[in-house]
């Protein structure tokens, strides 16, 4: 398993190496302190990724002067 630092990861690598660790957890055949470093990996990964989440809620709210609103797909707008 690569342990790279998790600071420095873009959320799309950060959430893959999520769902792999889920997956091989899922399978229930990792030891015990493999499935303990694997829960806290997952954690420390699943921390990081709501913190990315977060900051880009934050910037969408400065985008939309302070107002977090309905994404609406292009051409639904206004359709009846």
């Amino acid at each position: 398993m690569d342990l790279s630092p998790i600071a420095d990861m873009k959320f799309e690598t950060a959430l893959a190496e999520l769902e792999d660790i889920v997956s091989r957890m899922e399978e229930g055949k990792l030891e015990l302190d493999a499935s303990i470093a694997a829960y806290q990996r997952g954690m420390a990964l699943m921390q990081h990724c709501q913190g990315q989440l977060n900051a880009a809620e934050s910037e969408i709210r400065v985008l939309e002067n302070g107002e977090l609103r309905e994404f609406e797909p292009a051409g639904k707008a206004g359709d009846a």
